[in-house]
């Protein structure tokens, strides 16, 4: 009949009861009796030890009393959040015309609109299976394209920060390159005859043209100019002699420099070895396209700077904020032995590095305690400041397991999916969260929950995180490239799960990639990935992989070859 609400924030009890008197008076005489029990739990007492002797023993304390035969009395209990009994009468009236009080109607069932645990029920209530669907690999990659926000564009300066950049427009050479009558020699500029007849003889050097700026003095018939690679010719010069066609015949009376030159080419024509204006690139010609990308090779960039573009506008690449989870984590660099059951944090640094390896700028968001409070405001810190959120652990079925809770039930967020057909990485959670941006405006911005284990973390960032983040930055193809390989040993499947086996891709000389396998495949095994470059897609099955059987893979890295061995 009602829906009265409560929470906890910042150990205070929120209990908002229906709007109807009749309804707010029924809940809140409901709920009085274990108000104290709710503060106590909401001021961070024991839960473990509150609950010690169950349901039954708290109702008891707190005098609530069964009612007595021939009513049904629905008493719904919920320690954390709310209580509320119903005392039905069976002598209802089912007049078509007026029922008394309308049922509310849901369209979906639970299974279509699954929701995570609620922390504040406790371990005894939670979940004892995911409320999630199952998801296959394809289907979560395509959520992730559907639900990651469309590229933004911004103006960027022309430098090298660029690399990596995509360009969201087309650009236009202002002005010409090169933007003078340049020698493509060193040698000497001579003007030659259209026939080019009387080129060669002794011929005096009037002047010097070097590759910078200054006036030219112009070249009269019967001279010469000398001249250096990539230098303007100057005013009335047609071609360009190379210095290897010319012989010295007598110096200036100093010594110091030439007087007369003997030029031996026969047949100069106009043009010769000259870079004419707009030969490399007519002003108003589109040097890029829309959608290019500004590569480490440094053509594009070259081409940009080449026609003095100062700035372009660009798809902007997110920011990426990484936290790990989990009251057990502690700093990779803290001195001394661990304490029972602390664990060193491999995943934040690691995530990181990938991250920016991948040119994007990352943040680093600590590691937050396995309390809903605290991991609320550090994820609301955190989605001020960032484009994306990196997590890992805190999404499996245990009861400290807070990030979907705090995601759904804290953030107001959208859980896209919360469990994947996979190994490893079953859990890997995606999400987006409404926030307002800077100027007011409502924005969604991602979060990626990947699972603890150190190598399901890497692998679920290179699956999913990295698509994400090039539909982002508009760059395509999105996520690591893939290939076919050569299996150089038996490799046997997961009957259940599709599986992502990390592996050592190499181009041999016979031209064909061969992969083998990095060992052991357990997803807490962080050695699996060391040296490991390619992730083999192996479908689910019963079946073994035979030697040279060939099967797709994910490039994580370069790929060498055995002439770089050898």
């Amino acid at each position: 009949m009602s829906r009265p609400v409560a929470g906890v924030r910042n150990k205070s009890l929120i209990i908002t009861l229906p709007g109807s008197p009749k309804g707010a008076k029924e809940n809140l005489q409901s709920v009085l009796k274990l108000l104290p029990h709710a503060c106590q739990q909401a001021a961070g007492a024991n839960s473990r030890s509150l609950h010690s002797g169950g349901v039954k023993k708290l109702e008891k304390e707190a005098g609530i009393t069964p009612k007595v035969a021939g009513q049904h009395s629905h008493s719904h209990t919920s320690l954390h959040s709310h209580t509320h009994t119903h005392d039905h009468s069976h002598d209802h009236s089912h007049s078509h015309g007026n029922h008394g009080h309308a049922m509310p109607v849901r369209h979906t069932s639970k299974e279509e609109n699954p929701q995570s645990n609620d922390p504040a029920l406790g371990p005894s209530r939670r979940y004892r299976s995911s409320p999630y669907p199952m998801l296959s690999v394809d289907e979560a990659i395509r959520l992730v394209n559907e639900h990651t926000p469309t590229p933004r564009t911004k103006q960027a300066k022309v430098d090298i920060n660029l690399v990596g950049a995509v360009l969201a427009e087309d650009v236009t050479a202002t002005e010409a390159v090169p933007a003078f009558r340049a020698s493509i020699v060193d040698g000497y500029a001579v003007i030659a005859a259209k026939d080019g007849k009387g080129s060669n003889g002794i011929f005096p050097v009037a002047s010097i043209s070097h590759a910078q700026a200054g006036d030219i003095k112009p070249l009269n018939v019967g001279e010469i100019a000398r001249i250096t690679t990539g230098a303007p010719l100057p005013p009335g010069a047609t071609s360009v002699v190379m210095v290897e066609d010319t012989k010295l015949h007598s110096l200036t009376e100093d010594g110091k420099e030439e007087k007369d030159v003997e030029i031996l080419a026969e047949g100069v024509k106009p043009g010769e070895n000259v870079r004419e204006i707009g030969s490399d690139i007519k002003k108003g010609d589109i040097i890029l396209r829309k959608g290019d990308k500004i590569s480490v090779v440094g053509g594009e960039l070259g081409l940009l700077v080449s026609v003095g573009r100062a700035e372009v506008m660009v798809y902007q690449r997110p920011v990426v904020g990484v936290l790990s989870t989990g009251d057990e984590i502690v700093e990779h660099t803290k001195p001394g032995d661990l304490r029972l059951g602390e664990v060193r944090d491999c995943n934040r640094p690691t995530i990181m590095a990938a991250v920016r390896g991948w040119g994007f700028e990352v943040v680093d968001l600590g590691i937050a305690t396995d309390k809903p409070g605290a991991l609320e405001e550090t994820l609301r810190d955190g989605l001020r400041n960032v484009d994306v959120i990196i997590t890992s652990g805190g999404v499996s079925m245990g009861e400290l397991d807070l990030l979907k809770p705090t995601i759904e039930r804290s953030l107001g967020g959208t859980i896209h999916f919360g469990r994947v057909s996979m190994k490893p990485g079953k859990p890997t959670t995606f999400a987006t969260v409404p926030v307002k941006d800077n100027d007011g405006n409502r924005v969604k911005k991602v979060i990626f929950s990947l699972p603890g284990n150190p190598v399901s973390a890497v692998v679920t960032l290179h699956l999913f995180v990295l698509p994400s983040l090039h539909f982002a930055s508009a760059i395509s193809p999105a996520g690591l490239p893939k290939v076919r390989v050569t299996l150089e040993h038996d490799i046997r499947l997961d009957p259940q799960r599709s599986e992502y086996h990390r592996a050592i891709v190499l181009l041999k000389n016979d031209g064909i990639l061969y992969a083998s396998s990095t060992g052991g495949q357990r997803s807490s095994r962080i050695g699996s990935m060391k040296s490991a470059n390619a992730l083999l897609c192996l479908p689910a099955g019963t079946e073994t992989l035979g030697r040279w059987r060939t099967v797709e893979a994910l490039l994580m890295d370069n790929v060498h070859s055995e002439l770089d061995q050898s």
